[in-house]
């Protein structure tokens, strides 16, 4: 019973769901960097734009590009290239394929097998079903772990857990050493290539990599075909590039992998794996785990749901891995739209997604490659009526994505000096399914996207996106306080680690960056596998395309207004208190590990302050210069476009060229993959890992090179304020 007095949090969860979906709260917005006399035909224009992705077109490019295996190098993936390049001539809009020949090692011999104390042959390989009629399609890539490295090794089993680096100081509590073993890490916690890279590090001499059903199988729900989970014959495919070092063709750092590129040697590339891994299913797991001796797994963390008692090792299950590749050149195929710019042609906004797959890839990557697709199409749609953009749009769908962000990393490698000069954002949406909208991001585009987000009707409810997020956390509250809260919460975008094609954008050409998506609802598990099929989309993704449909709308939308914005919306008052938050966590990190005020961040404080002060100044000058009217704003296309250039070039002031520690390819000071996290995020990457890594030096002399791009950033949002002043 609720206190007298009080609505009772159900009560009050269900009268706010009420208020808001019947309108009684909404009001005309304004959008930011237009004016007021500029919104009705932004409205007229984003209403069409809205309303032209088709979800009958949406579930005919998923349904034909996932009807056959295409993963990158393959045939498959060639036709795919060009069934979209088709698809963008027959809608009248420029468009073509680039290539690049990138290393793509095809596995030729993979071998499992337990020699003692009894005997088993890992199948290694997925179970066709009738009830997916793709599943047993012929030219699927084999279950396997994109650059590994070749080798035939016998060994003792250990079982490491994660297999992250808090796993083997535990196993050294318990006075067990991996070298010369063969280790066995569950998927999940950490992006796969970490474990086979910490294995080595402590001297085994392979890894195997299984799918606990603790994780992604039958003790979340029922395994597919019956429910959505990982089979038990069920395998995650992946690549286990060393991506912290640098992501895209092994052999060509830095530069485009065009024909004729140099190339290093094999054994010079630095982030091929040094040990032979391998995915297994839990099926080929169980019976090696079952012979593992030793300590029993020390607690619950390190336990799954198989039915054995976990035992550490080493032994005395003894296990042969035996694999080799043919370690080739392949062609990878990057598709591309473009849209000119009428007043800013070397201004460009770019939107991506990758086309490659594991295998049939409906989802992974069809479901975003599809919403890029109907993006071109809405666009072409809206050329007929005579509108153009103001900058130019361009639209790509990268190859080889899956194998180490390849497609995106030599083009954005081989055209670093164009797009440093003319790249102002760039927007990713690698999948979705049925949800809610999520954003990761420069946060100098959180005010941008927290728009678009807002002015995006959700496809279950009709209201919009925003609001969309408050109602789930509304019906979700448990108390009166949870309540209030889901009504206070702001809308936040992420940091970005790495893990899509946004990576060679904002980490090293240091353009403003997001990914975009649409999920929540269902818990799935056929990732990498023959399952993320179009089958099993229809059964458990999006039936109807209505949310792909949302996805697309958003991102016409999100394209329109920073093509079209006469101000760039940028927002350096949310990255300065993201900033902040950052600076408070690294503060508490520094006392922790080397005591009080070891670690000056005065000066990171003061540079953080200034550009907030700028970006507070900003926020004003802005909102004065757009009160000008459009016709003034439009009478000024040229002042305007050198300011514009400066608002977007300040993601490049985060940017220092000696890059990251021990990693000079990644090179935004703000944001980058940890060095042992592989996708996640690190925020004030040197500084942070330097205090993780007891290097207080270290940790001084990038507090220094942070707190000076934060200031160049700062200096240049107030050279911008200087000149919007100046259009009085």
């Amino acid at each position: 019973m609720p206190r007298s007095g009080t609505i009772a949090p159900s009560v009050l969860g269900s009268l706010l769901i009420t208020l808001f979906s019947t309108g009684l709260a909404a009001q005309t917005e304004p959008i930011r960097g237009f004016p007021s006399d500029g919104l009705a035909r932004q409205a007229r224009l984003e209403q069409q734009l809205r309303a032209t992705p088709d979800t009958g077109l949406l579930h005919e490019y998923i349904r034909t590009m996932s009807e056959e295996p295409h993963h990158a190098g393959s045939p498959g993936s060639k036709a795919v290239a060009e069934y979209v390049l088709e698809k963008y001539l027959s809608w009248g809009v420029e468009a073509w394929i680039e290539e690049f020949q990138a290393l793509l090692p095809y596995p030729v011999e993979r071998t499992v097998e337990l020699v003692g104390p009894s005997q088993y042959v890992a199948r290694l390989e997925e179970e066709a079903f009738a009830e997916d009629k793709d599943s047993g399609d012929e030219g699927q890539l084999p279950t396997f772990n994109a650059f590994s490295a070749d080798g035939d090794v016998t060994g003792e089993l250990v079982f490491v857990n994660y297999g992250l680096p808090q796993d083997y100081e535990t196993l050294e509590q318990l006075g067990i050493d991996v070298t010369g073993k063969v280790v066995i890490a569950k998927y999940g916690r950490s992006w796969r290539g970490i474990k086979p890279k910490v294995a080595a590090e402590h001297g085994a001499i392979a890894c195997l990599i299984y799918s606990d059903p603790e994780e992604d199988g039958y003790y979340v729900d029922e395994p597919y075909p019956v429910g959505p989970m990982r089979p038990e014959h069920g395998v995650q495919r992946g690549s286990v590039m060393d991506m912290p070092l640098h992501p895209g063709d092994p052999l060509t750092p830095g530069r485009g992998a065009s024909e004729g590129a140099q190339r290093l040697d094999r054994s010079e590339a630095a982030t091929i794996m040094t040990i032979p891994v391998l995915p297994i299913s839990y099926a080929d797991a169980m019976p090696l785990l079952k012979e593992l001796g030793g300590p029993v797994a020390p607690n619950n963390d390190w336990k799954g749901a198989l039915p054995i008692t976990y035992h550490v090792g080493p032994g005395p299950a003894t296990v042969r891995v035996a694999l080799r590749f043919d370690w080739q050149l392949r062609s990878v195929y990057d598709v591309f739209a473009r849209i000119p710019g009428e007043v800013y042609p070397n201004q460009w906004i770019i939107h991506g997604n990758h086309h490659d797959a594991w295998v049939n890839g409906a989802q992974d990557p069809l479901s975003g490659a599809a919403t890029v697709m109907e993006s071109v199409r809405s666009f072409s749609q809206l050329l007929e009526t005579g509108w153009r953009p103001k900058r130019t749009m361009v639209f790509a769908l990268w190859d080889a994505e899956e194998w180490g962000l390849i497609g995106s990393t030599e083009w954005g490698e081989q055209h670093a000096d164009q797009l440093r000069e003319s790249g102002v954002a760039y927007f990713n949406t690698d999948s979705y399914s049925r949800g809610w909208f999520g954003v990761s991001g420069s946060h100098t585009l959180e005010t941008f996207f927290r728009e678009v987000v807002r002015d995006t009707p959700d496809p279950a409810s009709g209201v919009g996106g925003l609001q969309a997020l408050v109602n789930r956390d509304l019906e979700r509250a448990r108390s009166e306080r949870d309540s209030l809260r889901a009504l206070e919460r702001e809308f936040r975008i992420g940091a970005l680690g790495s893990g899509s094609d946004y990576t060679v954008f904002v980490d090293h050409l240091n353009i403003a960056s997001a990914n975009i998506g649409i999920g929540g609802i269902q818990s799935t598990g056929v990732y990498h596998s023959i399952y993320d099929s179009y089958d099993f989309f229809m059964r458990y993704h999006d039936r109807t395309f209505e949310y792909g449909k949302a996805l697309a709308g958003a991102m016409v939308v999100a394209m329109l207004r920073m093509a079209d914005a006469p101000i760039l919306p940028f927002s350096f008052s949310d990255a300065a208190l993201t900033y902040a938050d950052y600076v408070a966590q690294i503060s508490a990190l520094a006392n922790r590990e080397f005591g009080q005020d070891a670690l000056d961040l005065t000066a990171l404080r003061a540079a953080v302050a200034e550009l907030a002060e700028a970006g507070s100044e900003f926020d004003r000058t802005l909102e004065n210069s757009v009160a000008l009217g459009i016709n003034v704003l439009d009478s000024e296309q040229n002042t305007l476009g050198q300011i514009n250039r400066m608002i977007y070039t300040t993601e490049r002031d985060l940017g220092y060229d000696g890059g990251l520690p021990r990693r000079p390819w990644f090179r935004h000071m703000m944001y980058a993959p940890g060095f042992y996290t592989g996708y996640g995020v690190k925020t004030i990457p040197a500084v942070r890992e330097a205090i993780e890594q007891g290097d207080l030096n270290e940790a001084r002399e990038y507090t220094a090179i942070v707190a000076s791009a934060v200031s160049r950033m700062a200096e240049r949002v107030n050279r911008v304020n200087a000149r919007l002043e100046g259009l009085r």
